[in-house]
């Protein structure tokens, strides 16, 4: 990073906390006016969406394995996800914007069926930006698969199964519902669409999503 780049990051970064700080301060009125100042710049507005986490605030992580920028999201967001606070909760949804995206999307929804997306999600993402495996090819996983410890019955079963089958049309639909446009993208309780494309750096999507966390606490008590 050049010693400009350096700068406009810092000034970036004290801008922000300049901002939250003084929101806080004024109290909810001003920190709804920051947040209206930063629509369609790191944020925008989808029509509101039930959430699926009861009284936790949502947050749902729109990706693609085969997206560069969420493979260098990964590190930030696990980092995130492990000090996140109690009142909310992350659910993922991987995006197929064209019919190549599907194949990465059953992956996911198959590994959700076996109970593996803790231990696997990441080396999902490692295998095919570091390996390079061929991860649309059915051939190609089941071998990963059993590499990674899954029965080869148990990998296969679900592979084809008709709940992961949903699950991968369900996904469709969501991403046309949440108007995600690319990914990574990250919804925050079913109102606040955040994305890699509006911020100036990949890893600048988390400080995003806290404020919007913040808000949508703020929003949910009535502020």
């Amino acid at each position: 990073m050049s010693v400009r780049a350096a700068a406009d990051r810092l000034l970036t970064l004290r801008c922000r906390v300049w901002l939250l700080a003084l929101a806080c301060a004024a109290g909810p009125a001003l920190a709804q006016e920051t947040v209206r100042a930063r629509q369609n710049i790191e944020y925008r507005l989808i029509a509101p969406q039930p959430v699926e986490t009861g009284d936790k605030i949502e947050v749902i992580d729109f990706f693609w394995y085969g997206c560069p920028f969420c493979d260098e999201l990964q590190p930030a967001l696990e980092d995130w996800i492990r000090r996140k606070p109690a009142d909310v909760a992350l659910r993922r949804i991987p995006v197929i914007l064209r019919d190549t995206w599907a194949p990465h999307a059953r992956i996911y929804y198959v590994l959700e069926a076996l109970n593996e997306v803790e231990r696997l999600h990441l080396r999902v993402y490692h295998s095919y930006h570091v390996e390079k495996l061929h991860m649309s090819r059915p051939d190609v996983m089941v071998e990963w698969a059993v590499r990674h410890g899954i029965d080869r019955k148990r990998w296969l079963d679900a592979y084809y199964s008709p709940e992961v089958d949903a699950r991968v049309e369900r996904a469709q639909r969501l991403v046309r519902t949440y108007t995600v446009e690319g990914t990574p993208s990250l919804v925050v309780d079913g109102r606040y669409l955040t994305s890699s494309s509006m911020t100036k750096t990949v890893r600048d999507v988390i400080p995003v999503v806290e404020d919007l966390v913040r808000i949508a606490r703020q929003k949910r008590s009535g502020g």
